[in-house]
């Protein structure tokens, strides 16, 4: 039998500042990505979005960034090798810290934003990002695109890899995601992302901007927990996957 796991990026509220509806997202998914305080989230808030994902079952990743809170992460930053090895270590090893003060674990670390679509293309990046997770705890599961670098070189690394696919996000046709200011880019609908899920893991396909079909693995479907129709989206996803005959667990479960 299929199966995918379905996972939402979230904690990215800060201080007064609040970003998407966890709460209501929570149920629906089997696995979180959680917001290490460089592109979004704060101590508390982690400490919280921790605490909600534990009671829930659903299993907990580490979300680093690039340290821009001012442009949510998404703005492209020149870093070395050494320097996103060093970020990714301490982010990840802040999430740990909170997990272990819960009494829970850290399953797996997904890189944020322009990090995660950086290190897509970069392999000094990607095998930099591999290192520091592997140099953390060899046991988690590190997140990245499908076919790109990033799971290259985190095999390379020995970890073990979640393929990543975005049934809420547009396509280019050599597998990267369309940039957030091109028409098509943000699937807003919740049918149409739920459409796109089913045949990205039953078909392994999705159609491309310009019409042509990407072949892809999808081991992860994410959701993005800043989107106005997070929950929609995730309820009515992981419902369609389930009618299709596909199993809704988390890595490992």
């Amino acid at each position: 039998m299929r199966r995918v796991d379905l996972n939402c990026d979230m904690g990215e509220s800060f201080g007064a500042w609040r970003m998407g509806d966890d709460e209501a997202v929570l149920p629906h998914v089997t696995s979180v990505s959680i917001a290490c305080g460089f592109h979004a989230g704060d101590p508390s808030v982690m400490l919280r979005t921790v605490r909600a994902a534990a009671e829930r079952g659903v299993a907990i990743g580490a979300h680093p960034g690039l340290p821009d809170l001012v442009g949510f992460g998404r703005r492209r930053m020149s870093v070395s090798p050494d320097e996103a090895y060093a970020l990714v270590v301490y982010q990840v090893g802040a999430l740990l810290g909170f997990t272990r003060a819960v009494g829970t674990r850290l399953a797996h670390v997904k890189p944020h934003g322009a990090l995660y679509n950086m290190a897509a293309a970069d392999t000094a990046l990607a095998a930099a990002i591999a290192r520091a997770v592997r140099d953390v705890d060899s046991g988690l599961v590190l997140f990245g695109l499908a076919g790109s670098a990033l799971i290259t070189e985190a095999e390379r690394a020995g970890l073990r890899v979640a393929s990543e696919v975005f049934p809420d996000r547009g396509y280019e046709a050599d597998g990267s995601l369309a940039s957030r200011g091109k028409p098509g880019a943000l699937v807003t609908d919740p049918e149409e992302a739920a459409r796109r899920a089913v045949r990205m893991v039953v078909e392994g396909k999705v159609a491309a901007s310009d019409g042509r079909d990407v072949t892809v693995r999808a081991d992860t479907l994410c959701v993005h927990g800043d989107g106005p129709h997070a929950a929609d989206i995730a309820r009515l996803l992981r419902q369609r996957l389930q009618e299709a005959g596909v199993q809704v667990l988390a890595p490992g479960g």
